[in-house]
């Protein structure tokens, strides 16, 4: 979505003199050094930047034909100023800086920790829109476990959840700031490239070709999704006409078709629980590479290879997987969490619907995976701390937040809401929920509003328990369920 300046910056002559004079060199050596900043996000404090709001990136990248080498990348973001600023930061590391330019003005630029340092050679007033332009390379080399790029059979895509597409591109990297995007992927004409949202173009030029596409919703940078590879785009129709695109080695194209003719089911099934899909199109992307998760990226899910190949999942848990990552894209996708102590939101709520979804398709009983959980529910908060407070991740292993009582632990708390307001009520708060906080943010907070005025009583202290307590509440309806102690409760792998 292109950009219209509705407030103009202001003359250069309403600036002070001695500000208008100095170069960025100078007026960068006047403030003091940069440092790392932060909005403040209780688990990933340098994770975001105050005093802008991105309103849209455009993404340029060149792949170079091996999956190895730093891709040539140009990043514009298009973003409004909240505060006056004499500098401001964005997130990005693993990738080396060549030129910075804002508003089409040389800045100058330095790196503090994982962030990038712009002094523009003319300070910013709040309210100002500003096109900053990074010129960089993006780097796909390093560990496979950090995030960001992830190297496949055949090329590269992406895995920025939670705190990795500033490993890609520049950006303000958190869900809290989400914005809308484009890609422009340049890349050898035998290779197809495909990203978040619909395409609007595609150009050939000698041996390569450049493929664009852009979000019709905002998106937050993790995630974002880019693959290139010798790919085949696979196209059918979802539900009142949806376009569905799904993704796959093209050696891959007949093996992975009886999985792939699912989703438009799938989505079905999911409209049928919470309503209207919120996107402009869907689809699965099975990545040829071991990440050991799947990946609900905007509008095309990442799923590995592994888990439609492997012999010992049964047909029932891979759907459910499916289904897992799809309703993702209501909860965490469209409502996204404001911070990610709210992670919660996103995979109680995917791990419910998965869980709800393999009960009504493979006979697998909800209450009995929900009584299971409830037995492990103390180990895990000890574990990983409650549901809606969960421990900081590990700093050299950040993917170790996705601990169990985020997913079953935090499905717990649904069930537990349902058999406290009843199915038509629960129902309805779902519903709600997604309907009123869809393409933005919410919190753990807005949660609990919504459910005390669906059930017409306050239902703070009810779930504040669920929520933040160390110990698991009893069981509405089920008194004779118990926790077991917590150095005898055992964990469960990510399910999805």
């Amino acid at each position: 979505m292109p950009l219209v300046r509705t407030n103009p910056r202001r003359p250069r002559w309403l600036r002070s003199a001695v500000l208008v004079a100095a170069s960025a060199g100078l007026v960068a050596a006047a403030l003091p050094a940069p440092a790392p900043l932060g909005i403040g996000d209780p688990l990933f404090p340098h994770l975001g930047n105050p005093g802008y709001d991105v309103l849209a990136y455009d993404i340029a990248l060149t792949y170079p034909g091996a999956n190895t080498e730093p891709l040539p990348a140009v990043t514009r973001i298009d973003a409004r100023a909240t505060d006056d600023l004499e500098r401001l930061n964005l997130d990005f590391t693993h990738g080396t800086v060549s030129a910075v330019t804002v508003d089409d003005q040389p800045a100058a630029y330095t790196s503090s920790g994982e962030d990038l340092v712009v002094t523009p050679a003319e300070p910013i007033d709040a309210g100002e829109q500003i096109e900053i332009t990074v010129t960089h390379t993006s780097d796909p080399s390093g560990p496979a476990d950090t995030g960001g790029w992830v190297r496949t059979g055949d090329g590269l895509a992406m895995a920025n959840q939670a705190d990795a597409a500033h490993r890609v591109f520049p950006s303000n990297d958190h869900p809290a700031d989400k914005a809308y995007f484009t890609f422009r992927i340049t890349a050898p004409s035998e290779l197809t490239a495909v990203a978040n949202g619909l395409p609007t173009g595609r150009v050939t030029r000698g041996a390569t070709t450049t493929w664009t596409y852009r979000t019709r919703h905002p998106m937050a940078t993790e995630l974002a999704q880019v693959s290139i590879g010798r790919s085949t785009v696979v196209h059918r129709t979802g539900p009142h006409g949806l376009p569905v695109r799904d993704v796959v080695r093209t050696a891959d194209r007949t093996l992975m078709e009886p999985w792939l003719r699912r989703t438009p089911g799938h989505l079905e099934w999911m409209e049928r629980q919470v309503g209207p899909y919120p996107f402009e199109t869907y689809g699965v992307l099975v990545a040829d590479a071991e990440t050991g998760f799947e990946l609900e990226t905007q509008t095309l899910s990442l799923f590995e290879r592994g888990l439609f190949t492997e012999p010992a999942y049964p047909e029932w848990y891979v759907d459910s997987i499916m289904v897992h990552e799809l309703a993702h894209q209501w909860f965490g996708n469209s409502v996204s969490p404001r911070t990610w102590s709210d992670l919660w939101l996103n995979e109680g709520h995917a791990s419910w619907y998965e869980a709800l979804y393999a009960e009504e398709t493979a006979g697998k009983s909800l209450e009995t995976r929900m009584k299971a959980a409830y037995a492990a529910s103390d180990g895990w908060r000890a574990d990983g701390g409650p549901p809606a407070a969960p421990k900081p991740p590990s700093p050299t292993h950040k993917i170790s937040l996705f601990r169990p009582v985020v997913y079953d632990g935090s499905a717990l708390i649904l069930y537990a809401l349902r058999q406290e307001i009843g199915t038509e009520a629960f129902r309805t708060v779902e519903r709600r929920w997604v309907a009123d906080h869809r393409d933005g943010t919410a919190t753990t907070a807005d949660f609990i509003a919504l459910a005390s005025e669906v059930a017409g009583r306050d239902l703070t202290a009810f779930l504040r328990g669920w929520l933040y307590e160390a110990k698991t509440p009893a069981m509405p309806g089920h008194p004779d369920w118990r926790s077991r102690p917590a150095g005898a409760a055992t964990t469960a792998p990510k399910p999805g």
